[in-house]
This record gives C-alpha cells, structure tokens and sequence, in this order.
C-alpha cells in the first residue's frame, strides 16, 4: 500500500473549493434550491422525476411491473431530472424532496398532491398501494423488507464508497479502493449465499426487495457499473447472484424499466421521457434523432 498522504484535517472543516471529481459542480455543503425551476405534470396521477440511475430505475422497473400486472391506475408519467446540471436543486424539486435526490414521485390520486422521496419509500409505498410486489403474510412480509432495508442501507458503500473512489474520484487512493472493494465483495457474497438457497431474494416470491437489490447489484454482476468493475471484483465468483440477475433482467417490465430517463448507452435504449406505453416504440433517441 502506498504511504501516507501529507493532508492533516483542520480543526474546523470549510468548504473552501469543489473537490473536483465527475459530480465536483453539484456537490456543496448546503441544503435548499439555488434556482427558480417550475416541475412540468402530466395527466396520469403518478408523476414520477427522476433518472436512470440505479435508484431510479428502481421505480420505474416496479411501475412497469404493476402496469404489467394489470394495475391500469399505475400510469405515470416520467420526467428527466438531469442531476448533472442541477435540475435536482430547483425549487419545484426541492418542495418534493428536500434532500435534492432523485427519484421523487408525487401521487395526484387523492384530494391533495402526495410527495413520496427516498427511493425504498417510493417502492414500499407503491407496493402498498396497489398491493403487489409485497407479501401479505406477516413472515414473508417482514423479510422483504428485512432486505429492502438491507439494500437502502448497504448500497451507499458500493457507490458513494466503492463506485466513487474507484471510477469517479479525481485522484486513484489505494487505501479507500481497497476497503470499498472489500466491503462490495462482502456484500456480493452475503446475496450469493442468499440466492444460493432461495430463488428471489425475499424467498419464494418476486418482491420489492429483488427490484431494491437488482439495478445495483445485478448492475454490477452484469458488468454495468463502474467501467470494469465486474472484472476487478471477480463478479464470477458469485453464480447464484448472477443466475438471479439473469432471470430478472429476461422480464420484459425489467427490459423497459431500465430505459425510462437512460440518458447513456445505445439510442434505442433511452427513454428520456415516459408518459405512454407506446413511447417505447415512438420516442425512444435513435427515432427521436432520426426525426430530427
């Protein structure tokens, strides 16, 4: 391991410079909206503002999900909110969700407007509503959640631990690319012994828990995340987990799921917008391109 850096923290920390990086221009030490920006709705009463990261494609894979499942009144409309450029820091954004992340989603069905934010919230809250995706018997019910919460608490070490030192910081630290990878691969592990003697990761059913755990985790082990992540943790050594990501990502609601608000990979992939089903086939970039 190489030595130590000569950095020695202040008594008092200040935000005195960007620390640069990939999200350098829209980290800051403060709270609140730094710009006047109206959110657009659209008819449907789910409306839904986010992007396809993995805590967005979260969502949108469980809204498929319900629509495929026959739930007509889980129409949504989806809206990009480009987090490179701030959009999460405007005013409309952060009336919904103070702490500037996406996804948010407001509810319009009921006699006032409904702000749902923290993806895991967003999930158990729709899951509820149309009551699916979620066991009702109290066994089944308390280990899907077990492991949503397993995933809402453990994913930050993959990204804003793991994803950040390794693909996205300024500078390549030894000693925080090894404790993160170390902590990823345990967390692959702890999902690969699970998978090992369960077919989904709550037990029997399909839940909200596998939703919660694919776009990161089988993200990962499908080589999506973090250039060549999957290659430096070895994701081979985790064929339960793998086999699972497969099988998940053969479900056609899982297919469009994780191409609502994509603004990378292939054209035919991105759905920036979502406000009909058959904007799969009509807007996705590459026909939207091809008009233009």
């Amino acid at each position: 391991m190489s030595g130590p850096s000569d950095y020695k923290p202040p008594k008092v920390w200040t935000w005195t410079a960007p620390s640069g990086g990939k999200f350098a221009s829209t980290n800051r030490p403060t709270a609140g909206a730094t710009h006047e920006q109206t959110l657009p709705v659209g008819r449907h009463p789910l409306q839904l503002y986010s992007l396809g990261t993995p805590n967005g494609v979260k969502v949108t894979i469980l809204l498929e999900e319900l629509l495929a499942a026959g739930h007509t009144q889980a129409e949504y409309d989806a809206w990009l909110i480009r987090i490179g450029e701030g959009d999460q820091f405007g005013s409309g954004f952060t009336e919904i969700n103070p702490n500037s992340k996406i996804p948010a989603l407001v509810d319009h069905s009921g006699d006032q407007p409904l702000a749902v934010f923290e993806s895991g919230s967003i999930l158990l809250y729709l899951a509820e509503k149309f009551g699916a995706f979620i066991p009702k018997d109290i066994a089944h019910r308390t280990a899907c959640l077990n492991w949503l919460f397993w995933q809402v608490g453990s994913a930050p070490y993959i990204g804003g631990g793991f994803g950040h030192f390794y693909a996205y910081a300024p500078e390549k630290i030894e000693y925080a690319i090894n404790r993160f990878a170390m902590e990823a691969k345990r967390q692959l592990d702890v999902l690969d012994r699970r998978l090992a003697e369960s077919p989904f990761i709550a037990g029997e059913e399909y839940t909200i828990a596998d939703i919660a755990v694919f776009p990161w985790y089988g993200g990962l082990v499908e080589g999506w995340l973090y250039n060549d992540a999957a290659t430096f943790l070895s994701v081979q050594d985790y064929p339960h987990l793998r086999a699972w990501a497969d099988r998940l990502l053969e479900r056609p609601a899982v297919q469009r799921g994780r191409m609502v608000n994509r603004t990378s990979g292939d054209l035919s992939s991105q759905l920036h917008e979502r406000h009909d089903a058959s904007d799969f086939e009509m807007k996705t970039q590459d026909r939207l391109v091809d008009k233009t």
